[in-house]
């Protein structure tokens, strides 16, 4: 018996070692920041820009410190990925609720925001493959308009967060 029992408490911990942990994971625990998803989207733009700008600086030098180019790559990845899952994840899953064509307003709103959010995966997407502003503009741009499509005003002027 005691074996069995060290034994279902190893896999018990070896099944979740190898899982990640996210926040807002489809649990309908009822804690929502949309804010501030918006927000961290932004910083993730930002922080793509910045590799891509260190990225082409590195490959102008005259020798190449490899090491470098190579985490700027990772950094510029990451962070476009991560503005992939908040779109996906997050809002496309659990925020942007699906209205009836019936109502034309609702779902009007309803596919502007499902236009944005897949417009905004696509960018991130393209900002992964090359190193062009285009994108970080287009990503920035289309943040911008999902805000009002979103909360109806920039995020600016709300002063909480929506739950």
């Amino acid at each position: 018996m005691k074996n069995f029992v060290q034994f279902l408490v190893l896999v018990v911990l070896f099944s979740f070692a190898g899982s990640k942990l996210y926040a807002h994971c489809e649990v309908p625990c009822g804690i929502y920041d949309d804010k501030l998803r918006i927000q961290i989207i932004e910083e993730h733009i930002t922080t793509i820009e910045k590799a891509m700008n260190q990225i082409k600086e590195l490959q102008e030098a005259d020798e190449i410190n490899y090491n470098q180019l190579v985490r700027w790559i990772n950094t510029k990845e990451y962070h476009a990925k991560e503005i992939q899952h908040i779109a996906d994840q997050y809002f496309m899953t659990q925020r942007i609720k699906p209205a009836e064509q019936g109502d034309e307003e609702a779902y009007d709103k309803y596919i502007s925001q499902l236009t944005l959010m897949h417009e905004l995966l696509i960018y991130s997407m393209k900002s992964k493959q090359t190193l062009e502003q285009q994108w970080i503009d287009k990503m920035r741009e289309t943040v911008d308009k999902f805000e009002l499509a979103y909360f109806g005003k920039p995020i600016e002027m709300i002063e909480e967060h929506t739950h």
